[in-house]
C-alpha cells in the first residue's frame, strides 16, 4: 500500500508527480530543484546555494514522512555541469555526514527550468 507524502514547506510538484511516496516503509522522495517555496523561485548564486535548497527541499519532505536525513540509503544527483561537482559535494558533505548514503552523481543535458542541479533520494523509516 502506498502513501503520498506533501510537504507545504517543499514546493509544489510542476507536474503529475508527488513529492514523496511511501511504500512499506520506504519513502521515494521526487528530484528536488533548488526553488525557495517562500519566493517560488530559484535561490540566487552558484550551485552551492543550489545544492543546499535542493537539499533542504529534501529535508522538509523526509520530516513530512516522519524521518530524516540519517534514514537516507539512496541519492542521485543531476547535474548541469560535471564541473560543479566539486562545490556540490562540498555542500552536500554538510548533510550527510556519517553513514553516508549511496549515491550516484552525473552530468545530464538539461534540467527542468534551467536549474544546476536535481537530487531525489531514497529513505527507509
Amino acid at each position: 500500500m502506498k502513501k503520498i507524502i506533501s510537504s507545504p514547506n517543499a514546493p509544489a510538484a510542476i507536474g503529475p508527480y508527488s513529492q514523496a511516496v511511501e511504500a512499506n516503509g520506504t519513502v521515494y522522495v521526487s528530484g528536488q530543484l533548488p526553488v525557495d517555496v517562500k519566493t517560488g523561485k530559484f535561490v540566487e548564486g552558484g550551485i552551492k546555494e543550489q545544492t543546499e535548497q535542493s537539499l533542504k527541499n529534501i529535508g522538509e519532505i523526509l520530516k513530512a514522512a516522519g524521518c530524516g536525513y540519517e534514514n537516507v540509503v539512496k541519492t542521485t544527483v543531476f547535474l548541469s555541469d560535471m564541473n560543479n561537482f566539486k562545490d556540490m559535494n562540498e555542500v552536500y558533505a554538510k548533510f550527510f555526514t556519517s553513514e553516508c548514503p549511496a549515491r550516484a552523481a552525473f552530468q545530464v543535458v538539461k534540467l527542468p527550468l534551467g536549474a544546476m542541479v536535481e537530487i531525489e533520494c531514497i529513505a527507509v523509516k
